[in-house]
């Protein structure tokens, strides 16, 4: 008897528990908690080769300029978590939005994504159609500088903000690494020490003729990291271990 009234008494509990359960779910929630804190808006800066939005949004109003470039070989997607994650994580720092406009442009090559091959629609790489010295004619790096309408796009871009900083997302075949072109060597450290990556002088690896590096660092004499991710990992590890670095060299501190 004393056990089936335990028994009865403990059903009776579990019904309670999930009407309420159920009641607390069906009524509405606060608008703060459910509302996002942020949300992108996107504008256009240009069009692909086949007609896809080149995508940029803003976010902060500070004195400092920071552009950062999540992809412009189709093939390399390991930074796309972090370019997804970046505008929360900034925000998540005090005082960052007065001190930095943080610049996104989402992909230089979408089409590319899409397709999953280095170069745009054309076959040509984006990373080659710059009007750097070392640009060289070709099929895959086109006939002129900025004969790419992605190109072009980005040269625009840049030469209307002449951003302190700009970080483009790239990956290495079993390597990770902080590249850097112009005067941009202590912005570099700065990032290995917040990260496990080491930095990498352009002028330890393989010439990159009309490359974004070199034009922004060069010829413009802007700061320029490129952020070689490792090829074939985890956009998610990726993004978790140069989070507080990519910060890092955003703020400049």
């Amino acid at each position: 008897m004393w056990r089936s009234f335990s028994l009865l008494f403990l059903l009776g509990a579990c019904v309670n528990f999930h009407s309420l359960e159920q009641k607390r779910r069906a009524e509405p929630q606060p608008a703060e908690a459910t509302a996002p804190r942020w949300r992108a808006e996107w504008q256009a800066i240009g069009r692909s080769a086949e007609g896809r939005p080149l995508r940029l949004t803003r976010i902060g109003h500070g004195p400092r300029r920071v552009l950062w470039i999540g992809g412009i070989h189709g093939d390399e997607r390991e930074g796309r978590i972090a370019t997804q994650e970046l505008p929360y994580a900034f925000l998540d720092v005090p005082g960052a939005t007065s001190e930095v406009t943080l610049t996104i442009l989402e992909d230089v090559n979408p089409d590319g994504a899409v397709a999953d091959t280095r170069g745009n629609a054309r076959g040509v790489d984006l990373n080659r159609n710059y009007p750097a010295k070392n640009f060289l004619a070709g099929p895959t790096f086109g006939r002129t500088p900025l004969d790419q309408p992605e190109a072009k796009a980005l040269h625009d871009l840049i030469l209307d903000e002449r951003p302190h900083l700009v970080i483009v997302a790239h990956a290495w075949r079993g390597d990770h690494f902080i590249n850097f072109d112009g005067p941009a060597l202590d912005e570099a450290e700065l990032f290995a020490q917040r990260s496990r990556y080491r930095v990498k002088d352009s002028r330890h690896i393989p010439p990159t003729p009309g490359s974004l590096g070199s034009w922004v660092g060069n010829t413009l004499g802007l700061p320029i990291l490129t952020l070689e991710y490792e090829r074939g990992s985890d956009p998610l590890v990726c993004w978790m271990d140069t989070r507080e670095a990519i910060l890092a060299v955003i703020l400049g501190r």
